[in-house]
């Protein structure tokens, strides 16, 4: 279906009550409805924005356009949480009816102050020739949750040298100072990241741009995150443009981040390692993170891509979110695991040891879609080995290891309705271990799968058969020792 600039634009505030329950019960009626990830009542999810705690909860926006599954005229919707695991949605926190986000209030994130959560993101606007002008704009929220927007936006220009891709600020503060980091793209078409500075969150300078050892790499860097952890400095982002090489870049959009030392503030230079993809899998984008109380650094994702579709379009919805995952670093590389919250999830328990020898097997209560599933395979000489998940009699979701190839294994390629095809239904990334743990997150639509205790996670949307509920554990050419753990959610 093509849509026109009125219909891509159109409000809910235009939308009858009416037609608007139309749509939810449309949605509600999608087979592929998760159950313990954030999704949208109806329409369109995207990046995880203003990831943060405060006032006693964890709040998560997300972008959100309402009406259709197409990115369109873009909402912050709120939800809010005591435990990172149960939801609750809070409505619409930021809303395009200004000059400066006429055209959609695009990402950004949030900092506690004063007392009130200040909520900084991206007005998207639109001239009569349709020609972009980004905005950087404030939002304040009270302890009550009340948010109001500022009559103007705190940053009213893009610097020179930089074209009108110019969003999703990232903020953070050290000492009396409050930094912020900016996508942006070059008049050259090459993407970077920027740093401004200010002392009160409303009055910001333009520091310039970070230096990095990437350039080029890629047309368009989005949603940056800086922090750092572990006495490194880490620098997450989304470049757009990065061609495809081996294992690496598969996907349309990539998310990754590159670690090193601390940002030279001063000098705006960022000394780092390589880039590193964040997710193996097929659905990773726009992560963001926050620092809680207790000093864990969490990041959530975007659980899809642009410009892609996906089979939950004709049921009026697309995209979700992750699972929190919390963060650290061991060899110079992010280890993600789940948050511990999601133990809270669990409810029946199924335990199971054995030792196959090349075959496919099946145990008694290892099956559904919706569970939390951890199985560890040690002691074997087989080929290759692995867990077929959602599997029916003609679909099947696979995760596995190669021992010749030194490689895990993610496809998709009979998980259901096909997603993405012009990418390919398999992905891999190397890892040489004697012992593989798949800890694995199953959802209606949707696998989240850590390997070897979050050394590497593959992500991917599943649209299977309400049917395909199977669990089978293989080895192929030779024996393997099992032992797994499955909790029903």
């Amino acid at each position: 279906m093509k849509w026109s600039i009125g219909n891509k634009y159109r409000r809910i505030e235009d939308v009858s009550h009416e037609a608007m329950c139309a749509l939810e019960s449309k949605v509600s009626q999608c087979p592929w409805r998760q159950t313990f990830h954030v999704q949208p009542i109806t329409g369109l999810l995207n990046d995880p924005n203003g990831f943060s705690y405060f006032n006693g909860e964890y709040h998560l926006f997300y972008q959100w356009h309402p009406l259709e599954p197409v990115h369109g005229l873009k909402y912050w919707y709120h939800t809010k949480s005591t435990d990172l695991v149960n939801w609750e949605n809070a409505g619409i926190g930021i809303e395009p009816n200004a000059y400066f986000d006429s055209h959609g209030a695009y990402s950004g994130s949030a900092i506690e102050h004063n007392d009130e959560l200040y909520l900084f993101y991206t007005g998207n606007t639109r001239d009569e020739l349709f020609v972009r002008h980004p905005y950087q704009c404030m939002a304040v929220m009270s302890p009550s949750g009340h948010i109001e927007k500022l009559s103007r936006p705190v940053i009213d220009r893009v610097p020179n040298g930089y074209t009108d891709h110019f969003r999703d600020p990232k903020v953070w503060k050290e000492g009396n100072t409050f930094y912020a980091v900016i996508g942006a793209q070059r008049t050259n078409k090459t993407g970077c990241v920027v740093l401004y500075r200010s002392t009160d969150l409303i009055n910001w300078t333009f520091e310039g741009e970070i230096k990095t050892q990437l350039d080029p790499f890629g047309y368009m860097w989005e949603c940056p995150d800086y922090f750092t952890l572990q006495e490194y400095g880490v620098l997450i982002f989304s470049p757009q443009g990065l061609e495809a090489e081996g294992d690496q870049h598969q996907n349309i959009y990539q998310s990754g981040y590159v670690i090193g030392d601390k940002l030279d503030l001063s000098h705006k230079r960022f000394n780092h390692g390589d880039f590193q993809e964040l997710d193996r899998g097929f659905d990773f984008y726009a992560a963001q993170t926050m620092l809680n109380p207790e000093g864990r650094r969490i990041v959530i994702g975007w659980m899809g891509l642009p410009d892609m579709e996906y089979p939950t379009d004709k049921n009026g919805w697309a995209h979700c979110l992750t699972l929190p995952r919390e963060l650290s670093i061991k060899k110079g590389k992010l280890i993600q695991k789940p948050v511990i919250e999601t133990h809270t999830l669990r409810q029946k328990e199924y335990h199971f040891q054995d030792a196959i020898f090349d075959e496919i097997k099946s145990y008694e209560g290892f099956s559904g879609d919706t569970y939390e599933l951890i199985s560890e395979f040690e002691n074997g000489n087989a080929s290759e080995f692995g867990i077929e998940l959602r599997a029916g009699k003609e679909e099947k979701t696979v995760i596995k290891y190669n021992a010749i190839t030194k490689k895990v294994i993610l496809d998709r390629s009979l998980s259901g309705k096909p997603v993405g095809l012009d990418y390919g239904t398999e992905r891999s990334c190397a890892m040489d271990a004697d012992q593989i743990k798949f800890h694995v997150f199953v959802d209606r639509s949707s696998v989240e799968i850590f390997v070897n205790d979050g050394e590497e996670v593959f992500t991917a949307r599943i649209f299977p058969d309400q049917t395909s509920q199977d669990i089978r554990f293989f080895v192929k050419n030779g024996s393997i020792n099992i032992k797994a753990t499955m909790w029903d959610y």
